[in-house]
C-alpha cells in the first residue's frame, strides 16, 4: 500500500479553445524521454491522483450538478446565480461548467495514456525484480483511474443502458493512445462500457495480491490510493448501471464480505460529541470509506461545501438550500438528518431559516487550523453504496428477503433505534429510491439514478425559492438528462462526434 503523499506537478490551464481529447499530460515534460524510470512512473501517477483533485470533477462540478439539477435543492432568493442554468434546465452545449467535466475527464484519460506510452518503451529492459512489481502496481492504478474517468463520461453524456437496445445507442470516444487518438468518433455504448470492463480487469490483474497475502484493514479503508477492493467497487456500480444483476451482487459481495471496511455507526460514540458517521463527514475518515480523493491544507481541490454555505465569517447566504420534500424523506430517528442538515438563519435581507446543508461544512482540521472552510475530501466509493447496490439487485432478481436484510443493515448503522426494513414487489424501488437519495444526498447520483429508472421528478415552490426553476416539472426521458456534447467538440475540423439529442 502506498504511503499518503500527493505530488503536486502543475495542473495545465482547461483550454476549451482546443478539443478536450488533444490534452498534454499535467506534468507536460513533451519529450519522448519524459518517463523514462521507475521512479518517474510513480511521480506520473502522483500526477493523475493530483488530476482528480480539479474542483471540476469529485469536489466541485462532477458531484454537484447532478444533484443541483435533479430535486434535492433550491436556488435561493438572492443567490449568485452559480450554477444557475443548471438548476433551472436551460442547459446548452457552450455550458462552461458541462465543458469542465467532460475536459477534465479526458483530461485524465490523456495523462493516463502518455504513462502507457511512455513506459512500453522501456518496461521491458527492467532486470530488478522489485522495480518490476512497483511498476506492474502503478500500471495498475493507471488502468483504474483510466476506466474510473470513462465511467463518469457515460455516466453523464450517454442514455442509461438497456441491454436489448446498448449497441445501437451512441457511447463515447473511447482514445486509448496518446500520440495516435484516432477518428474522434463515438462507439456504442456497449463497446463504451466494455472498454471500461476491460481496463477494470487488467487494474485488478496488475493489482491483486499475491495467494496467501494477509490483508490488514488499515492498509485499505480510508485510503487515497486505488487498490483491488477500488476495482471491485466500480465493477459492482457499473454492472448494477448496465443492469447486470448477478455480476452486481458478486462484486458488491466481495466488498462487504471482506471484512475489511465496516460501516461508520451514527451512534457509537467516537469522541465526547461526536459519533463515528459524523466523524467521516466532519474529518473525513472512515473504515467505511473505500476511497477518497485525498487532500492536505496546502493542496485541496474545489470547495463541495461553498454554495450550499457560502460562509464569511459573519453570515451564511446559502446559493441553494435542500428541497423540503427531500428533507421529508428522512424519518424522525434517522441520524443521517442531524448530521447532513442544521436549522440556521441566513444573512439575506429576507432573513430565511432553513436546514442548510452541513455535509459539507469543511474538514475541522482545515477549519480550525487554516481558516479554510467548505472543504472536504471527496469519498467516492463508501461502502454503504455497496449495500444500496446489492440491495437493488436482488430485488431486481425478486429476492426481497436478502435485500431487505441490507437495507436494515445500513439503516441500523444510521438510525437511533430501530431501522428495520421491509421490500417487497410492490415498494422495493420507491423504498431503494428514498435510501439511495437519503443516504447520497448531494454526492452525485441523484440524476443518474432518476434517469435509469425512467422516473421524472417536479419541483414545487418553497419558502424564498428563485421563481425561475421552482416549478419545473421534468418527465422520464427528458433530452437533458444525457447532458449536451460540448460544441467546440462537435465544430472541430475532422470531428466524426455525433451529439446528442440535448444538443439540438
Amino acid at each position: 500500500m502506498r504511503n499518503f503523499k500527493i505530488y503536486l506537478l502543475g495542473v495545465a490551464a482547461m483550454l476549451f479553445s482546443t478539443s478536450c481529447l488533444d490534452k498534454d499530460p499535467t506534468h507536460a515534460i513533451l519529450a519522448d524521454q519524459s518517463i523514462t524510470t521507475v521512479e518517474e512512473a510513480n511521480q506520473a501517477v502522483m500526477g493523475i491522483y493530483s488530476d482528480f483533485m480539479s474542483r471540476y470533477l469529485y469536489s466541485g462540478n462532477l458531484t454537484l450538478l447532478p444533484d443541483i439539477q435533479s430535486d434535492l435543492v433550491y436556488a435561493v432568493n438572492g443567490y449568485s446565480n452559480t450554477y444557475g442554468d443548471i438548476w433551472r434546465w436551460n442547459i446548452n452545449p457552450t455550458n462552461a461548467d458541462i465543458e469542465a467535466v467532460y475536459g477534465s475527464l479526458y483530461k485524465v484519460i490523456g495523462d493516463c495514456n502518455f504513462f502507457f506510452e511512455q513506459v512500453a518503451k522501456w518496461e521491458n529492459n527492467i532486470v530488478d525484480d522489485d522495480a518490476y512489481e512497483k511498476l506492474e502496481a502503478y500500471k495498475g492504478e493507471v488502468y483504474f483511474a483510466r476506466a474510473l474517468a470513462y465511467s463518469e463520461l457515460i455516466k453523464c453524456f450517454c442514455k442509461a443502458y438497456d441491454p436489448d437496445t446498448a449497441k445501437d445507442e451512441l457511447g463515447v470516444v473511447l482514445v486509448s493512445s496518446y500520440s495516435n487518438p484516432g477518428e474522434m468518433k463515438r462507439v456504442s455504448l456497449y463497446d463504451s462500457y466494455q472498454f471500461v470492463l476491460n481496463d477494470l480487469a487488467k487494474a485488478y490483474d496488475y493489482m491483486e495480491p499475491e495467494e496467501g497475502t494477509t490483508l490488514v484493514a488499515s492498509d485499505y479503508y480510508d485510503s487515497p490510493y486505488f487498490n483491488e477492493f477500488t476495482v471491485q467497487a466500480l465493477m459492482a456500480r457499473i454492472y448494477l448501471y448496465m443492469q447486470d444483476w448477478d455480476n452486481a451482487i458478486k462484486y458488491s459481495s466481495k466488498l462487504i464480505d471482506s471484512d475489511l471496511y465496516l460501516l461508520s455507526s451514527a451512534t457509537t460514540v467516537y469522541t465526547n460529541d461526536m459519533s463515528y458517521y459524523d466523524y467521516m463527514w466532519k474529518y473525513d475518515a472512515s473504515t467505511e470509506t473505500i476511497w477518497k480523493v485525498g487532500f492536505l491544507p496546502t493542496s485541496y481541490g474545489g470547495k463541495l461545501g461553498q454554495v450550499f454555505l457560502n460562509f464569511d465569517e459573519i453570515s451564511y447566504r446559502p446559493d441553494y438550500v435542500p428541497g423540503q420534500a427531500a428533507l421529508n424523506t428522512y424519518e424522525g430517528n434517522d441520524l443521517r438528518y442531524v448530521s447532513f442538515f442544521q436549522d440556521m438563519p441566513t444573512g439575506y435581507a429576507h432573513g430565511l431559516v432553513w436546514p442548510l446543508l452541513v455535509k459539507y461544512y469543511g474538514n475541522m482540521e482545515f477549519v480550525s487550523n487554516y481558516r479554510i472552510y467548505h472543504v472536504n475530501m471527496p469519498k467516492v466509493f463508501r461502502l454503504s453504496e455497496q449495500y444500496l447496490i446489492r440491495a437493488e439487485a436482488y430485488c431486481q432478481k425478486e429476492d426481497f428477503a436478502k435485500a431487505s436484510a441490507d437495507i436494515s443493515t445500513l439503516r441500523q448503522a444510521r438510525y437511533q433505534t430501530y431501522g428495520s426494513a421491509t421490500l417487497t414487489s410492490e415498494n422495493w424501488l420507491d423504498e431503494i429510491d428514498k435510501e439511495r437519495l437519503r443516504e447520497l444526498f448531494m454526492e452525485g447520483f441523484r440524476l443518474q439514478d432518476l434517469k435509469r429508472w425512467g422516473k421524472g421528478f417536479e419541483r414545487k415552490p418553497q419558502e424564498q425559492s428563485v421563481r425561475d426553476g421552482s416549478s419545473l416539472k421534468i418527465e422520464a426521458g427528458n433530452p437533458l438528462f444525457v447532458w449536451p456534447i460540448p460544441q467546440h467538440e462537435l465544430d472541430l475540423p475532422g470531428s466524426a462526434i455525433e451529439p446528442n439529442e440535448s444538443n439540438k
